[in-house]
């Protein structure tokens, strides 16, 4: 209630700390990034991500069409956006199923992760979770903020197979005014407790707001041991393309989803020429 009282006129919560005793009486992560790294099959460097693009406007089989030529060009990590869920283009059953099926044509499709957004009222979303598992699917993703925390929560205790991907949506609105709201990082340790695996945390180089000092401490935050929770993987999404790897792997390091939107569908020869450019920049980088 302290951000209500007439006598505060700004109030920032930076941090939080909790006892062991609080923190062990969560769940947590069911995999992290050591269970992300195991079913991927990738280990000692960035994971790379695609979100489809346009956010909204494809129908169903569209957009497991631009999904197959993304992991075709090497992608590990394929997502749906935020404003997606199930509309009447792009129904969330007709999705799953299409993108699944088409993954198992794949040479790689087993090590491949596909998260599909099954942010809606708790009963449907539990449901769709239900729905992805049942189709050999191996990751949810959720809108952290405008589910609540409580709804991670559910998802994580009633799917303990699948990943849970984090999506921040909102969170701008509470975390950057620097004289008012909630730090990014407070959000980042309720996202941790209530079993988020990997969460948006971030690029420092691209379009969106969020500096080097703010962001490398909520990932070294969210890599770090904490009374035993599993290590969740931060995630760097926003306006990225290849150019711009050499500076992200710099600061980020390789324990790291690097999430990439227009920076791959913009590219002139399409998509999957998209996605080879993003798995060249990375390989070069790491080749010095």
């Amino acid at each position: 209630n302290i951000f209500g009282l007439k006598e505060i006129n700004n109030l920032k919560l930076l941090d939080l700390e909790m006892p062991e005793i609080y923190v062990r009486s969560f769940l947590g992560p069911a995999w992290g990034i050591r269970g992300i790294r195991e079913i991927s099959g990738i280990r000692d460097r960035p994971l790379i991500g695609c979100i489809i693009k346009p956010k909204l406007g494809l129908d169903y089989k569209e957009h497991a069409k631009v999904a197959m030529q993304v992991f075709e060009g090497g992608i590990d990590f394929v997502k749906d956006d935020e404003n997606l869920t199930s509309q009447d283009f792009n129904p969330f059953e007709k999705r799953v199923t299409e993108i699944l099926s088409n993954l198992a044509n794949l040479t790689d499709g087993k090590n491949k992760i596909y998260a599909f957004n099954v942010t809606a009222e708790t009963e449907t979303m539990l449901s769709r979770a239900k729905f992805i598992k049942d189709q050999g699917g191996n990751c949810a993703m959720i809108d952290l903020l405008t589910s609540g925390f409580a709804s991670v929560q559910s998802l994580r205790r009633q799917n303990p197979g699948l990943i849970i991907h984090g999506h921040r949506a909102m969170h701008a609105a509470l975390t950057r005014d620097p004289s008012e709201g909630i730090s990014m990082l407070v959000l980042a340790k309720l996202a941790r407790l209530a079993g988020l695996d990997s969460l948006h945390t971030g690029r420092v180089v691209g379009k969106m707001e969020g500096g080097e000092e703010e962001v490398t401490k909520i990932n070294q935050f969210l890599l770090s041991e904490w009374y035993g929770l599993n290590r969740v993987l931060p995630v760097a999404s926003g306006g990225l393309y290849p150019n711009l790897i050499p500076d992200l792997m710099k600061i980020l390091g390789n324990d790291v989803l690097l999430n990439f939107g227009g920076g791959i569908h913009g590219h002139p020869q399409g998509s999957k020429a998209g996605a080879m450019a993003v798995c060249q920049a990375v390989e070069a980088v790491g080749l010095g």
